[in-house]
């Protein structure tokens, strides 16, 4: 009985992810597991040995094709294949088929809207606006899905979309502010209450106040800097990570 002749340099794999990049004129692929991709790209998977199947570079997946080294180091002027899988990650385009893309983009729209409506409130009422609301504002303001972008700065750009249509801030934090030593009336008046949103009460003793305050999140970090200024000892502590009202926004 004859023997099936396999060539050495052919590599099987089959279920997986394909991402793919043509450079002078050939093309180049790499083998990733499903849904590592994307977690790649956004950083929130850093270990690439989740991502790779094989750490090859291939010039066919699926007929298990090696890339020559030849034609590695025309294209990318070296033959290191960790850094090049590492650049046809970053650069590639991901091959999926029709009905796996139109899923994909269902579920990157419904996590866009998801976070939007988790992170806002419409500010004349203070409520939340329910998923189902910022879908249909989304599709109303015929907002597309950017495959290559992470979630987060998606979700970012829809609130900013979303402002022309509905109104919509991102909900407010409400904290308090301790300030001890207080030697310099400029903190106390200047530094600290023009990073506030809205301010519920405030009570100061010789140089040490409590201020219990609605911030908006990005304005936390620049609060707790002011630790270190010689005028005073700022702490800040989360009272309420979002400050909304219970029952849903309805439009």
């Amino acid at each position: 009985m004859s023997k099936i002749f396999t060539p050495t340099n052919q590599i099987r794999l089959t279920n997986v992810a394909v991402v793919r990049i043509k450079k002078h004129g050939m093309r180049f692929e790499i083998a990733c597991y499903k849904n590592k991709v994307q977690s790649w790209r956004a950083q929130t998977e850093k270990d690439l040995s989740e991502v790779l199947q094989t750490e090859t570079v291939f010039a066919n997946v699926s007929k298990g094709q090696v890339a020559k080294k030849e034609d590695l180091i025309k294209a990318f002027g070296k033959d290191d294949q960790v850094e090049i899988c590492k650049e046809i990650l970053a650069k590639g385009e991901l091959q999926v088929s029709e009905k796996e893309r139109h899923a994909n983009l269902e579920s990157t729209f419904k996590e866009i809207a998801t976070m939007v409506s988790d992170k806002c409130v419409n500010p004349e009422t203070n409520r939340a606006y329910p998923v189902t609301i910022i879908e249909k504002a989304m599709k109303d303001a015929h907002y597309s899905i950017k495959p290559n972008k992470n979630v987060k700065s998606q979700a970012l750009d829809v609130i900013k979309l979303l402002k022309q249509s509905i109104p919509i801030e991102k909900a407010q934090m409400r904290v308090k502010i301790t300030v001890t030593n207080c030697k310099d009336k400029k903190l106390r008046f200047d530094d600290i209450p023009k990073l506030l949103k809205v301010k519920e009460s405030e009570s100061w003793t010789a140089g040490n106040g409590n201020i219990v305050a609605l911030i908006d999140p990005g304005n936390y970090k620049i609060i707790e800097s002011l630790h270190s200024t010689s005028r005073g000892e700022v702490t800040i502590e989360v009272l309420d990570l979002k400050h909304i009202k219970e029952d849903e926004e309805v439009l």
